[in-house]
This record gives C-alpha cells, sequence and structure tokens, in this order.
C-alpha cells in the first residue's frame, strides 16, 4: 500500500467485512456509524443457502463492529442494497429472501425493531418514502454476479418481458407496481444497430439529488448470450413516465448525479471516445471532465457542494488501485493512496475500493483486501483538502 493521507482499518477478525457499491448512504447523518456486511468466506459465487452478517462500525468508539441481522440475497459488488434511509436517523435497509421471493429489511437500529417489505429495492428517494427496483432474478440471469442466487427468472426465455422491469416500491405500506416494462424500453427506436433479436434487462438505477428523477441502463445480450452487452443510459420521473434517453453510444458504465439536472458518467462519445463525461438531463447537452486527469474508468461520486468528484481506477498493471479526488474548476488532482489488491481477487469476486464519502466530505471508506487479511473496509482521512 501506499497512501498519500491517513488510513487505518475500521473492520478486523478472522471474518471479511465490505459494503460494496459507491452510490449508496454508508454513514449514518452523523458520520459515527458506517454500515457494512460480514461473510466467512471468499473466492466463489454466493449460493442460495449462504448467509452473510449485517452490521455497522461505531468509529467513535474504536471501530467496535455492531451486528444488526443477516441476509440470503447477496453478491459480491453490490452486497445486498444496503443503505441509510434518506431523512431518517436510525433505520437502515437491506434486500433479503423471504421464503420463495427477495424482500426488504427496515430495521431500526435503536430499538432494534423490524419490518419487512414485500419487495427487495435497488435506490430510495431523497425523502425515504419510496425505492425503485429492477428484477434481480432476471439480473442473475443475464449477468450472473450482479442478482441473487435463489428463484429463477421466469422470463429468461423472453427477449423482452412485459411483466419485467422497474417497480416502484413504497417503503412505508410496501405497494409495489410495475412503472417500466422491459418490452416497452426495448421497443423504442436505437439508431446504433438491430436490438429486436437481443434479450434485454435493466440494472443500476439512481435518484437525483431532489428524487424528481432516475437514471436506469438498459441492457441487452445477443441471442443464447453470444454478443457481449450493450447499454443505453436512461431517465425517468418516479412514477415511470417521461423517459428519456440521456446516451444511447453502447458503453455507459458508472455514473452519478451531480445536481438535478446533470449526470457524470464514463461513456464512448464521438466527440473524445471513452471519458467522463457530463450529460445535462433532458436536453443534447454534454462535455467531457477531467479529460487529461480523470483517464480511467471509476466509480465515481461527489463531494458535498459538488466541487469535488472522489473517483478510484480498477488495478494498474502492478494490481495497484488509485483512489483520488479530482477538483473540477482547478482540475486539481489529490491522490488519497493506492491499495494492491492481490491477484486470487478477480472477476466476480474483485474487490473495487468503491469509495464512499461520510456526510461533511471529511472521511473516505473503502473495501480493500491489501493487507492480505482479506477484504476489509478502510478509512481514509481527506479533511482539510475540500475544507
Amino acid at each position: 500500500m501506499t497512501t498519500s493521507r491517513p488510513v487505518r482499518a475500521i473492520t478486523h477478525g478472522q471474518k471479511s467485512h465490505w459494503f460494496g457499491y459507491y452510490d449508496k448512504l454508508q454513514f449514518d447523518p452523523t458520520g459515527r456509524y458506517a454500515l457494512g456486511m460480514e461473510v466467512g468466506f471468499e473466492h466463489r459465487s454466493p449460493t442460495a443457502d449462504d448467509v452473510i452478517g449485517i452490521g455497522m462500525v461505531d468509529l467513535q468508539n474504536h471501530d467496535r463492529w455492531i451486528e444488526l441481522g443477516e441476509t440470503r440475497a447477496w453478491c459480491w459488488q453490490q452486497g445486498c442494497m444496503l443503505q441509510w434511509r434518506p431523512g431518517s436517523k436510525t433505520e437502515i435497509l437491506w434486500n433479503d429472501r423471504d421464503g420463495d421471493h427477495f424482500a426488504c429489511r427496515i430495521l431500526d437500529v435503536e430499538t432494534r425493531k423490524m419490518r419487512t417489505i414485500p419487495s427487495p429495492i435497488y435506490t430510495v428517494s431523497p425523502d425515504g418514502r419510496i425505492a425503485v427496483t429492477p428484477d434481480f432474478r432476471r439480473i442473475q440471469h443475464m449477468r450472473p454476479g450482479y442478482g441473487y442466487p435463489g428463484p429463477a427468472d421466469p422470463h429468461k426465455d423472453e427477449l423482452a418481458p412485459e411483466d419485467s422491469g422497474i417497480w416502484s416500491v413504497d417503503l412505508d405500506t410496501g405497494k409495489t407496481e410495475l412503472i417500466i416494462s422491459i418490452a416497452d424500453v426495448a421497443k423504442l427506436p436505437y439508431p446504433r444497430g438491430d436490438i429486436t433479436e437481443t434479450q434485454h434487462y435493466f440494472n443500476h438505477l439512481l435518484f437525483n439529488p431532489d428524487g424528481s428523477r432516475f437514471i436506469f441502463l438498459h441492457r441487452w445480450l445477443g441471442e443464447k448470450g453470444r454478443m457481449s452487452f450493450g447499454t443505453r443510459m436512461l431517465t425517468a420521473a418516479p412514477d415511470g413516465s417521461d423517459v428519456r434517453i440521456v446516451d444511447d453510444y453502447g458503453q455507459t458504465s458508472h455514473f452519478i448525479w451531480r445536481d438535478e439536472r446533470h449526470i457524470l458518467a464514463w461513456a464512448r462519445h464521438p466527440s473524445h471516445d471513452s471519458r467522463f463525461y457530463l450529460y445535462e438531463d433532458g436536453t443534447d447537452k454534454v462535455e467531457v471532465v477531467g479529460l487529461d486527469e480523470m483517464t480511467e474508468n471509476g466509480h465515481c461520486s461527489y463531494l458535498p457542494g459538488g466541487e469535488w468528484i472522489l473517483n478510484d481506477t480498477y488495478p494498474d498493471e502492478g494490481r495497484m488501485q488509485h483512489v483520488y479526488l479530482y477538483h473540477v474548476k482547478t482540475r486539481r488532482k489529490v491522490p488519497l493512496g493506492q491499495f494492491h489488491t492481490p491477484p486470487e481477487y478477480t472477476g466476480e469476486w474483485r474487490v473495487d475500493t468503491h469509495p464512499r464519502c461520510s456526510p461533511d466530505g471529511r472521511c473516505v471508506v473503502i473495501d480493500s483486501a491489501h493487507e492480505g487479511n482479506g477484504r476489509q473496509m478502510y478509512l481514509i482521512d481527506a479533511s482539510g483538502i475540500a475544507d
């Protein structure tokens, strides 16, 4: 490991710990508690029988691990959609399996009162009232390792099913409604080829900061999976109306909302090939971000205020993953650290650092296996950079 900032492991022990994706609320509103998952094995795909633990780290009490629950619906890259409920000081959410279907647990970490809603979730609105979710059964069928093992895709032989897509989930009542079908989106004109005979699915959903719209990726595979997947990025209103195509060049990857209208995304575009671009939702406006400083795909997010980008890289030739901050206006790039990933962490069970910042932007937590103790969570002190 090479680091430019103070860093410490915040999880320890014989088991491994991680959080997963970079676009979820890992920290409680005060910044004291950081959520995480605990697993007793590595280097293989999860099965429907594998159970992992849910917990949180008390960053103000010697990084004490506090057990909170467990789940049977998870994957290595995105975990179980574990996250703090927006707008709540005490509630967290995660996906689980309830009998023969996936569900969501909502737990008050103070009272330990837990309730279950009969649908999984993906991204939660900023007011914490609703979530939208894709079909995790179909994701697992189409791209194993990003869905959950267990219930099978009932539409696995269909190209673009009408009864699968994106659902809206009321987090108070549990009411669930299909708001966008795969069949309808697959019919939208695609000017770069014929995708009528390909299999389609949705993944990677994210609400914007005011909850007025959400992103989703429409992806497709060739017959029997013989073609690598294509992608287009779309947005919609929370009720599934006003669907807009933001990017359809086929290579959109990681993204984040900067504000209510602008989306930072790694994508391929005729102007500069694969780069980070800033799109304006609802218009044709797009601009390059970090042309010479952000030249690799990574898991991007913004520090509070929207002036600094937090990002990482995939392993380089020496298997080092780089975590850094980037100031857009001044084009200043500040390294936070380099972390070696052992060669056995590859493919589906790789350890992407997926950097997540605290509510005040002064701390960054990553997942890493650089110390040889399995995947663990590490806190980087980023104070004084964006103050």
